[in-house]
């Protein structure tokens, strides 16, 4: 929004200075006034009967005084011109890395020096407001080229296969419609995926009280036919624990964490066990299950979009887009919860949901 054109802070710092410098000097020549040329007698033959009087002590003074006025009104306004400019120095390079930021240059960073003080602070606030920034956004810039990457997969196989059947009529219609319906299946799936990552961040839905218990039954009850054909034992266990949020997302949440237990397990005889329970003031939700051995150094990246387990590539039918734990972190972190994924030793995760209990 467009501004009237004013006094620069530091013109006003200026004229603050040797305001109160022209004050402080008024004040001095009247503290001299009051108690010192009062008393002089205001006749001819002055104190103690010897010259001057009060009439030329004041003929003498008021010039001294005016000179010495006009001195503190120039001092002032130097020296608080000086002053000024000193004191708002560091102001000036925040505002000279605010544009650099407003260009799109985000990798500069004041790290101002010297003692903690306010403008220190300020600077270290932005340094910080900077990098969270600059990190935000290359998050969502490998976020867009990885989302183009995934939906440009399906798509090209789409047109590779109506070039097929346009180029070779003789070739089995049967077949290239069922991998086309693959497909257009899997381009689906990313596009809900992504439009669901993106509701779980913008965080507008309705709170309502929901149960994880009843939740989590939900989403092994939906996922027991990939469980039973995957020959994994799924196994729900727990008591009522109540919170919060959305039951549409944190039935998303649940059924996540299940498929991504059931479909990172061991190719038979594998186990996955869901947890509900209450403690203290949060909720929790736990999911564990058997598997290999995951190296600690994957795990903060398993919550990155498009992570698939540690080969990160599609295996298997039910390998996903891999937005899985993403979606899971994204509803987590809007409901003002927290979720932590530690190995098991023997192999596997263990994926543990903390929110705010609801009595």
């Amino acid at each position: 929004m467009p501004r009237r054109p004013g006094l620069s802070a530091r013109l006003k710092l200026t004229l603050s200075y040797a305001g109160f410098l022209l004050i402080a000097g008024a004040l001095l020549l009247g503290v001299v006034w009051v108690f010192l040329l009062r008393y002089v007698p205001d006749n001819s033959r002055g104190l103690l009967g010897i010259a001057p009087n009060r009439y030329l002590l004041v003929r003498m003074f008021a010039p001294a005084a005016a000179v010495a006025m006009a001195c503190l009104l120039v001092f002032g306004l130097l020296g608080g011109w000086m002053l000024a400019g000193r004191m708002l120095a560091p102001l000036t390079r925040i505002r000279d890395a605010a544009r650099l930021a407003e260009t799109g240059s985000l990798s500069h960073r004041i790290r101002m020096k010297g003692r903690q003080d306010e403008f220190r602070e300020l600077s270290d606030a932005f340094d910080a407001m900077l990098e969270q920034v600059e990190s935000h956004v290359a998050e969502q810039q490998r976020f867009a080229a990885n989302a183009s990457h995934e939906l440009r997969t399906p798509l090209a196989i789409s047109r590779a296969l109506l070039d097929v059947a346009r180029d070779d009529p003789t070739r089995d219609r049967g077949e290239i419609i069922e991998r086309l319906h693959t497909a257009n299946t899997r381009a689906i799936d990313l596009t809900e995926a992504l439009l669901l990552l993106g509701r779980g961040d913008r965080g507008d839905f309705t709170r309502e009280i929901v149960d994880l218990s009843l939740v989590a039954e939900e989403a092994a009850e939906t996922l027991l036919p990939l469980a039973e054909r995957r020959r994994i034992t799924l196994d729900v266990t727990g008591v009522a624990a109540r919170t919060s949020g959305s039951a549409e997302l944190l039935l998303r949440m649940a059924a996540n964490l299940v498929q991504n237990a059931i479909v990172h397990n061991h190719p038979a005889d594998g186990s996955v066990t869901v947890h509900t329970g209450a403690y203290g003031d949060g909720s929790v939700l736990r999911v564990e299950n058997t598997g290999c051995p995951l190296p600690p150094e994957l795990l903060p990246t398993l919550t990155e979009p498009f992570r698939r387990g540690a080969e990160r590539i599609r295996t298997g039918e039910h390998a996903g887009v891999g937005l899985g734990l993403a979606i899971v972190h994204s509803i987590v972190r809007v409901h003002d919860g927290t979720l932590e994924l530690v190995p098991r030793p023997a192999g596997g995760l263990v994926a543990t949901v903390r929110l705010p209990r609801t009595r």
